[in-house]
């Protein structure tokens, strides 16, 4: 649960002793998965692996069972439109790239429905599986239907991609309770260690602390929380100050709204000019590799020589492009923008799964993301002048 997790890491950041701890309230959206099923009619009868996608309408209480016709890209779909009406379209795009395959499940719901479609499937966003469904957030328009949209397996997907190309019918019955809510208040989870001389100065690290409801979202974004939290906690208790206050920022309903980053946006807009820079950590915890940055170039050139500080841990490489998630609104006010780097060749194995859980992160590489943090944090925090913009 959310918000006692977040009840628990303000207590546990009291207990550390940091200054100014406090949950900001940030109404957020809800979703509710329900119980869920998918099995396979026709040509035979096998129960298929789901997940709903975030946002998703439910099925009418008996389901919906229908003709499925495969496809594998938008274009596809488009060629293939007066075939689609009254069916379930299955969209088995192949794994690229995150920005590029996410489309899918984002809009696939639209693009399905537009043609008459009764529901849609997606192949999971992940370029490698063990039977696990990938959940994440999709999007309806006003202008077109709402109908259910839920992830299949990579194996399952490529299966009934196989049965649809010899020209057998595929029948599908699928399943969904999945339902929208009325907003909530979460929080916005907020942490310093003020600056020795500039206190009213900030440097902000953090990640996202929601997760979806699957797995333990270890990964993302436990993983990059705990990594900018115990930066701050490791600085102090080894009794050091910076001339700037540190921040550790963990926000709300990155997932399925991002009202939490604009939420910490709006509420300190009156202190953005004093925001020195953000670093996010939202890419996993694996091995360090350096950090992303996005800001003037003479800024780049500082944070460039702070890099080298990491090449014992091969975490030195500093380049174009910092705006995650939730430092982006504070880039577009001028805030620079800081993304921690990782090996990000298994991240989307566990990526919104079932398996993304504890004992998939190693601890050695969750501490060099914390000791690369920590560095990064602090020498900006320390600077003689701050980080031009």
């Amino acid at each position: 649960n959310l918000e006692n997790a977040i009840d628990w890491i303000l207590k546990e950041m009291e207990k550390d002793n940091l200054s100014n701890v406090h949950g900001e309230k940030v109404k957020v959206p809800v979703w509710i998965r329900g119980k869920e099923s998918a099995r396979l009619i026709k040509p035979f009868v096998k129960d298929l692996s789901i997940l709903g996608l975030g946002g998703s309408i439910g099925t009418r209480r008996t389901g919906i069972r229908g003709e499925v016709i495969v496809v594998d890209s938008f274009e596809e779909l488009d060629e293939r439109k007066d075939e689609v009406k009254g069916k379930l379209v299955l969209y088995n795009a192949a794994f690229t790239n995150y920005g590029e395959t996410v489309q899918y499940r984002y809009k696939g719901a639209q693009a399905a429905a537009k043609y008459g479609a009764i529901a849609s499937l997606i192949r999971s966003v992940g370029p490698w599986s063990m039977n696990t469904p990938h959940t994440g957030v999709m999007a309806y328009t006003d202008t077109i239907p709402e109908i259910p949209h839920a992830a299949l397996t990579m194996e399952d997907a490529m299966m009934l991609r196989r049965i649809h190309d010899r020209g057998d019918k595929i029948i599908l019955e699928l399943k969904m309770e999945a339902k929208t809510g009325a907003d909530r208040y979460s929080r916005n989870v907020v942490a310093e260690l003020p600056g020795s001389e500039f206190p009213e100065e900030i440097v902000v690290l953090g990640g996202h602390i929601d997760s979806w409801d699957v797995g333990q979202g270890a990964h993302d974004d436990a993983g990059g929380c705990l990594a900018a939290w115990h930066a701050v906690k490791l600085i102090k208790k080894l009794g050091l100050q910076p001339r700037r206050t540190l921040r550790v920022v963990m926000w709300t309903n990155e997932e399925n709204g991002g009202r939490g980053n604009k939420a910490y946006r709006d509420t300190h807009m009156a202190e953005l000019d004093n925001h020195v820079a953000a670093i996010e950590s939202d890419a996993g915890v694996f091995k360090p590799q350096g950090f992303g940055f996005s800001g003037s170039a003479e800024a780049m050139d500082i944070v460039s020589e702070i890099g080298q500080l990491l090449n014992s841990i091969d975490a030195d490489e500093i380049t174009e492009g910092g705006r995650a998630a939730d430092v982006a609104p504070l880039n577009d006010e001028g805030v620079p923008a800081i993304s921690l780097k990782v090996d990000g060749s298994k991240y989307f194995w566990y990526h919104h799964t079932n398996a993304d859980t504890f004992d998939k992160v190693d601890r050695d590489e969750l501490n060099r993301c914390m000791a690369a943090m920590a560095i990064m944090a602090f020498v900006l925090a320390d600077l003689n002048e701050p980080l031009p913009r």
